[in-house]
């Protein structure tokens, strides 16, 4: 596996992904390690604006500044605004292509995932470490075809994965577990650890779950 992309994938949204990137770029950027961040692909209607001119996920454009850099076009090439229950505003490279519903869009995933790995591609070669978001679950199995946001993209540079859940929701170990289950084989492999987020109380209530593990 590449030892300079690391991606961390959440068990549901709003899990800590997004935070926890930024923690990890700002530690390594404190150690003297020229990393960067970058996110797939990104559904939000929250951006922001680069020093290039184009438009990418507020989030990336705050993990940027953890690293101490200008937020980039190649640190989240493909932004997806929605703008109806069915479609959005696609932005590539910071440019907006134009609206597609969801079917158009599952028909161009092969163009935005030559986008990803191009940005992907430029970044390697450009920093020491490249610390990785993932979108949503990767457990959505209807969404499996052509994955530019999880392990698709995981697979594609053949990275590993953290997984990170949120405690605070319930039920974090069938979060943990059951998003394993679901993983074919060769992504199951890509897992090296898992991060149990917003855990409150005494450690050891927790401990014998973490045995189990």
């Amino acid at each position: 596996m590449s030892a300079r992309t690391l991606m961390i994938q959440g068990t549901t949204s709003d899990a800590g992904k997004s935070t926890l990137v930024a923690g990890l770029c700002r530690v390594l950027s404190r150690r003297g390690v020229h990393v960067v961040p970058f996110k797939p692909q990104n559904m939000a209607l929250n951006s922001a604006v680069t020093h290039d001119g184009g438009e990418i996920g507020r989030a990336q454009a705050v993990q940027a500044q953890a690293c101490g850099l200008a937020p980039h076009t190649d640190m989240n090439p493909v932004l997806l605004k929605p703008n109806s229950d069915v479609g959005a505003q696609v932005i590539v490279h910071g440019r907006a292509i134009g609206n597609m519903d969801a079917a158009v869009y599952h028909g161009y995933k092969q163009r935005a995932r030559a986008a990803v790995i191009e940005s992907h591609t430029r970044l390697v070669s450009a920093y020491e470490a490249v610390i990785v978001e993932g979108a949503g679950s990767p457990a959505e199995i209807n969404l499996r075809a052509n994955d530019i946001a999880n392990m698709g993209f995981a697979e594609a540079v053949d990275c590993p994965v953290i997984l990170i859940a949120d405690i605070d929701r319930g039920g974090v170990f069938a979060h943990l577990i059951g998003t394993l289950a679901l993983l074919s084989e060769s992504e199951q492999a890509r897992v090296t650890g898992f991060v149990i987020n917003r855990f409150r109380g005494d450690i050891a209530l927790l401990q014998s779950g973490l045995d189990w593990l």
